[in-house]
């Protein structure tokens, strides 16, 4: 089993969380409420009545599950094709392996997202700022850890995985395109050379890789988030997953599931960058020896 891989991706994943929290609070609040109508218009009104702190809201919580939920998909990634390459006597992954490897360590992982992302998405939807005076409303959650013990309490253990079916239809087509994209352009730039690409390559790889998964993931996003937050405050709109799709295209119309597209592919190109590049470096600080598998990542058969 590659342990290092759980561990580089574990750091990884919390590199990349610091950096697109700010636009991952705007994107949840665009998919969700309904008085914020573009990324410049939330960012603005965001700052003026929270200050910096709204950007950030219950980001104790996600750096801690991002943290797990990443090692989790490099780990399950790596050593699935591992598995695989051993499974036919050895050699190089081909690039339905990378896909299939990236699509099980998406699924994998939404088991450890679930609980934390709900709380996540909540914390961010939480408007009212703490610096209010009396008159205003006050937050209904005081912070991640009282939000988690809120929703068990009053939806059990279950509410923790609400959101969880988008959430895995969401995963794993975006993880299998996101690293058999991020190999397929480590092979091409790097010239069919089984070495580790060069710095830059990393980077336009992991930004691009991101970027196309997330393509790919938006409306099932969309669909997670409204679930997620469903009931919170108000009477619950939505009887479920299918319900919740067919009166948000009623009601929106279908472009509301590319909403945030934008806005998600901003954020996708720097936090990417910085995960590959930081699962890079210390893959290759706690790689000793000769690693048969580590081969596959950059070229195919």
């Amino acid at each position: 089993m590659h342990i290092k891989d759980f561990v580089s991706g574990s750091l990884a994943g919390a590199c990349g969380v610091a950096v697109g929290y700010p636009l991952d609070t705007v994107k949840v609040r665009i998919q969700t409420q309904k008085q914020f109508t573009g990324i410049w218009q939330c960012a603005a009104e965001t700052f003026s009545k929270e200050g910096v702190h709204g950007f950030f809201k219950g980001l104790s919580l996600p750096i801690t599950t991002i943290s797990m939920t990443s090692s989790v998909v490099f780990g399950t990634y790596r050593n699935c094709l591992q598995c695989l390459s051993q499974a036919r006597g050895g050699g190089p992954n081909t690039k339905p392996e990378v896909f299939l490897s990236g699509m099980l360590a998406g699924i994998a992982q939404t088991s450890v997202m679930s609980p934390g992302d709900i709380v996540k998405v909540r914390l961010q939807c939480q408007t009212e700022s703490k610096r209010g005076g009396t008159n205003m409303p006050k937050p209904r959650y005081r912070g991640p850890v009282h939000c988690l013990l809120s929703i068990v309490k009053e939806d059990g253990f279950r509410g923790l995985y609400k959101g969880a079916l988008p959430l895995v239809l969401r995963d794993a087509p975006s993880f299998a395109t996101y690293f058999l994209t991020y190999t397929t352009i480590c092979e091409k730039l790097s010239g069919g050379s089984k070495k580790r690409p060069a710095w830059g390559v990393v980077m336009l790889a992991g930004g691009i890789s991101g970027m196309v998964g997330w393509t790919l993931g938006t409306p099932m996003d969309v669909i997670k988030a409204r679930l997620q937050v469903d009931g919170a405050r108000e009477t619950k709109r939505y009887r479920g997953f299918i319900h919740c799709i067919t009166e948000t295209a009623r009601v929106e119309g279908a472009g509301v599931f590319f909403k945030s597209l934008g806005i998600n592919c901003l954020r996708a190109f720097p936090v990417n960058m910085v995960v590959f590049v930081t699962y890079e470096v210390l893959n290759g600080f706690l790689q000793t020896g000769h690693d048969s598998v580590e081969q596959p990542r950059f070229g195919f058969e």
